[in-house]
């Protein structure tokens, strides 16, 4: 591995969604030696149609902290409840803090061509917070010093691999996760509220073989790969050099390159 790559922080809407769409890569990241980060900015609080608000945001936060566990993964508190997820200056303040305090080289986040509006704007606070880490005037909550080292945001594929209005969104760089998708797995099942909350608001039969099926569409569109997970690298201008591309570094020989300089 690179040893400019030391920290990877992943940085979702909901308890789950990192399991869905980031956890093999960050998986074989920890692997490679990265240091890991999990957090959820959302509480999980609308995940259930059978509890209320404090017994499913308690019974999601203990899924997630198990999750990220078995990751090896250090977990960072939510902020805010789900569908509070606003681009707005209390929560960009406090997200800003944990990134000065994590002090990550690669931010795996939300597509911004989501379909719902949490995972947007989690990937516009990502975006923000990872932009203002170096800049001294720019107050945070908790305070925490600037960090000066350059970071480089990934994007993780849209739901169904479909923007909002159902075009297909091809990765830039896929990532092999073959030899840790039971793992993957894994990191999923301890999400066990979200089996009954899916069938009845998503129509999903399934979750776990949801996120198998989806890693192998995406394994499909590489050509190469049985199970894949997709990403686009943020252009680099405010948060590294054009020619960083530490994802790729880290995991040599899991990854394949499309769509280079795009």
């Amino acid at each position: 591995m690179s040893e400019l790559v030391r920290v990877a922080f992943a940085v979702s809407a909901h308890p789950d969604d990192i399991e869905f769409n980031m956890a093999g890569t960050l998986l074989l990241l920890q692997r490679a030696g990265c240091e890991i980060h999990y957090m959820t900015l959302g509480s999980g609080s609308c995940g259930s149609v059978e509890l209320d608000r404090d017994a499913i945001v308690e019974v999601r936060c203990k899924e997630a902290r198990a999750a990220a566990a078995f990751a090896g993964a250090i977990f960072h508190e939510s902020l805010v409840d789900d569908l509070d997820i606003f681009y707005e200056l209390r929560t960009l303040r406090r997200l800003a803090s944990v990134m000065r305090e994590v002090a990550p080289d690669i931010v795996l986040t939300h597509p911004p061509d989501d379909y719902m509006e949490d995972h947007t704007n989690t990937c516009r606070l990502a975006l923000t917070a990872a932009f203002a880490t170096k800049m001294p005037n720019f107050r945070v909550e908790p305070p925490r010093a600037p960090v000066q080292q350059d970071i480089t945001v990934y994007h993780a594929q849209p739901h169904m691999n479909r923007d909002p209005f159902g075009r297909l969104v091809e990765p830039q760089l896929f990532v092999d996760i073959g030899e840790v998708l039971e793992d993957k797995r894994a990191m999923l099942s301890h999400h066990q509220s979200q089996k009954r909350w899916l069938d009845v608001s998503q129509g999903m039969d399934s979750y776990l073989q949801a996120m198998v099926d989806s890693a192998a569409g995406v394994g499909k569109m590489s050509g190469k790969y049985a199970h894949a997970e997709g990403w686009r690298r943020h252009y680099h201008a405010g948060f590294s050099s054009q020619e960083m591309d530490p994802l790729r570094d880290a995991l040599q020989g899991r990854v394949l390159l499309r769509n280079a300089g795009t």
